[in-house]
């Protein structure tokens, strides 16, 4: 139970990092706002259809006395929604990270790059980077929705569906949510999404204590797009303790980086290429 704590304190630590760093808390906005506006647009459509789809889906209930055909109608619907809203929160870290690759990949550069040592580099072209990261992410959200049709289907059972399977969804999200975001670093590490889930089910509840309460987060709106900057830098923290890197003081990296001139990097800084094997 210690890890989620731990999880929960990189989570922390990611925000604290952004805020000491304006600049790049800016920086990491755009990907989220352009991402939100699209997603916003989606959630009103099916607010406004869910009812229609839910009649379109149950002929079968057009003959049923009320108060039955309401009630089943109207929890078939909110199951929808929530569905939808499910999918959303899932999603839209990966397509807010497919958007914005150039913008957080840099982000976490310059966190790794705070805290000493080595910054790994994937050495690709970014169309390429672009590619591996929309693979990868097709393949977790088609995992994310097998869970959420088996979570789904258990949404109908009594009690169970109200209680225990909501909470089992928030955790399918968070874990699956950190992977995303963790995949930033890890992909200039040369990390496969294969070794990436291992090394994530390894530390399960760090994951979770990262994951779930970010999850949560984001079902508010717009919050999503003013904490992903922070999630990508608390991430990155994160991926250097599963990893077992060794790190400066945060707050003495952050420091003395800040007084050699810190910023947004630029072209030929002599950092050292690490290529992915794919």
């Amino acid at each position: 139970m210690r890890d989620l704590g731990v999880g929960f304190k990189y989570l922390l630590q990611g925000q604290k990092w952004v805020g000491r760093h304006g600049r790049w808390f800016g920086f990491g906005l755009l990907p989220g706002l352009v991402t939100l506006v699209l997603y916003a647009a989606a959630l009103v459509g099916l607010g406004y259809g869910a009812d229609d789809l839910a009649a379109w889906a149950t002929p079968f209930a057009d003959d049923w006395t009320s108060p039955w055909l309401g009630i089943f109608r109207g929890t078939l619907t909110a199951l929808v929604f929530a569905f939808g809203l499910f999918l959303a929160v899932i999603t839209f870290t990966a397509v807010t990270l497919l958007v914005g690759q150039p913008f957080y990949e840099s982000l976490s550069e310059e966190v790794d790059r705070s805290q000493g040592g080595e910054v790994p580099e994937s050495g690709l072209p970014l169309l390429r980077e672009l590619w591996i990261s929309a693979r990868d992410s097709l393949r977790i959200l088609l995992r994310v929705a097998l869970y959420g049709i088996l979570l789904f289907a258990c949404g109908f059972i009594p009690v169970v569906g109200q209680t225990v399977v909501p909470a089992i969804g928030f955790c399918v999200s968070g874990f699956f949510l950190t992977e995303e975001l963790t995949a930033v670093a890890l992909q200039r590490r040369g990390v496969e999404l294969k070794e990436r889930l291992r090394l994530l089910r390894g530390r399960r509840m760090a994951v979770l204590g990262f994951g779930v309460p970010l999850t949560l987060a984001f079902l508010i709106p717009f919050v999503a797009v003013f904490l992903m900057p922070g999630a990508v830098a608390g991430a990155t923290l994160m991926v250097r303790d599963l990893r077992g890197e060794t790190a400066d003081g945060e707050a003495d990296g952050d420091d003395e980086h800040d007084r050699n001139g810190g910023g947004l990097p630029s072209a030929g800084d002599g950092r050292e290429a690490h290529h992915l094997s794919r």
